[in-house]
């Protein structure tokens, strides 16, 4: 299976995959707490009870979860504020079934722009500044399909005055991401590998 890699500006972001422990946990526990909050209000729920203890528990967790992952899942958050940006890229084998999930997609899915990475090719972003329901938080979606799998990097915002600000290091960050794949011992003479 292929996994991902980037190199994310140590200056801007902060990874939460391979921060475990005491590492990284403020950031964390912070973009997690966002992320709860933002679903929350996007069902139309205020703050639950408890909500703290489940960022904490899930914080604490989730290192764990995405090295499990092995590679398939890297998260970053804003380094100057966790609860401004969490951004998270993944990829999946491109099977018929995702392939047909894709395609219905709602009509405003549709709205992308042409986005070229280095190591991937021309792919697609979405960019939703300002989602129709003003309970969705703004976020921006880039997308590449390499033939056999989807590579995908989501980043979602809880400040839409702010999204702005941030796209275009976000930008930055989804240029960097990479699929690296292992070969076996014998293998490498009869694969050729071409640029995108």
């Amino acid at each position: 299976m292929p996994r991902l890699q980037a190199d994310a500006d140590a200056t801007l972001w902060v990874p939460v995959t391979e921060s475990l422990g005491l590492r990284g946990r403020r950031h964390r526990k912070a973009a997690i707490r966002m992320l709860l909050t933002q679903a929350n209000s996007a069902l139309g729920a205020s703050e639950r009870p408890g909500s703290g203890v489940a960022a904490w528990a899930m914080s604490q967790a989730a290192p764990f979860l995405m090295r499990r992952a092995a590679g398939r899942v890297l998260v970053w958050v804003w380094k100057a504020d966790a609860e401004l940006v969490v951004v998270m890229a993944q990829v999946q084998e491109a099977t018929a079934q995702a392939r047909a999930a894709r395609a219905m997609m709602p009509m405003e899915y549709d709205d992308t722009q042409d986005f070229r990475n280095p190591h991937l090719g021309m792919g697609e972003k979405l960019e939703m500044s300002l989602p129709p329901d003003a309970r969705t938080p703004p976020f921006a979606t880039y997308t590449w399909d390499t033939g056999t799998h989807f590579v995908t990097v989501t980043a979602v915002c809880s400040d839409r005055e702010r999204f702005g600000t941030v796209i275009g290091s976000v930008d930055d960050l989804a240029r960097t991401v990479r699929v690296v794949e292992d070969l076996e011992v014998g293998e490498s003479p009869g694969v050729l590998r071409i640029e995108p």
